[in-house]
């Protein structure tokens, strides 16, 4: 991890301050875009060029209005792909979820549930090597996101408080698309038959869930028996870490709710 020094910072701001593109500065100095444009929000903030933003409200703490349906979709990312983290004590800790770079619809839509969630906060994509890490800051993460905590997700028990899984229930086909989109994909299998002597080659498609943890595993299958959706175990190299949704009706079902990574 790069830490940028009280020099660098200040350079960028005055950059910043004097017009230049949050980009630019980035490219420049060689900082993460993000950080970029954290400083650039703080020194506005300092400044009070964000009136009645320097504090945004929290739907748990403050009453503010939650989009359940966006925010559904987002605890489903969450739990695949995503990881809450703060550098140190003094910055605001920000959820990213990393999307790959052959999915821009999948970030597109991640960075639409982050600002319906957070619409008063920051949201930015930081490029990496092959993926894009879509992020939002904000005090609150830890209360609208509870299994946060040291180590990683299947190392630790994870579960959904009893407000969460209320909005689980009035959106569980959110949920259950935030969760494909970030450890799912839906694929085509083939097989042979042979019929009435020559051998024909027969295509379907199906869906495919990979997560190390037992209790998210559970709780995506949870949601798909509430759904109607058939599943089973699919066991690779002795490991039950895939789920997969293969009869007609269910993947019917999928594509109709769901649908394929675009």
């Amino acid at each position: 991890m790069n830490l940028h020094g009280t020099e660098v910072r200040q350079k960028a701001v005055t950059l910043l301050q004097g017009g230049a593109r949050n980009a630019d500065v980035a490219r420049q100095l060689n900082v993460p875009l993000g950080t970029v444009g954290y400083w650039k929000h703080l020194d506005r903030s300092k400044r009070g060029e964000c009136p009645g933003k320097h504090d945004p409200k929290c739907p748990r703490c403050d009453g503010r209005e939650l989009d359940e349906e966006a925010y559904s979709y987002l605890l489903g990312l969450y739990l695949g792909d995503g990881h809450i983290s703060h550098y140190s004590e003094h910055r605001v800790p920000n959820l990213m979820i990393t999307c790959d770079e052959s999915w821009p619809g999948l970030m597109d839509n991640c960075e639409q549930a982050m600002r319906a969630v957070f619409p008063d906060n920051s949201v930015c994509r930081v490029r990496k090597t092959g993926c894009r890490n879509v992020k939002v800051y904000s005090k609150h993460l830890h209360c609208l996101f509870p299994q946060h905590g040291p180590g990683r997700k299947h190392e630790r028990p994870i579960a959904l408080a009893p407000w969460q899984q209320e909005i689980v229930d009035a959106y569980p086909w959110e949920f259950i698309r935030g969760l494909v989109h970030s450890d799912g994909c839906r694929i085509t299998n083939w097989t042979t038959r042979l019929v009435a002597g020559e051998r024909k080659r027969y295509e379907y498609p199906r869906y495919l869930f990979t997560n190390v943890s037992d209790d998210i595993r559970q709780l995506y299958t949870d949601t798909l028996d509430k759904l109607g959706v058939e599943w089973k175990h699919c066991t690779r190299h002795g490991n039950p870490y895939n789920i997969s949704v293969a009869r007609r009706a269910s993947v019917a079902l999928m594509d109709t709710h769901v649908g394929p990574k675009c």
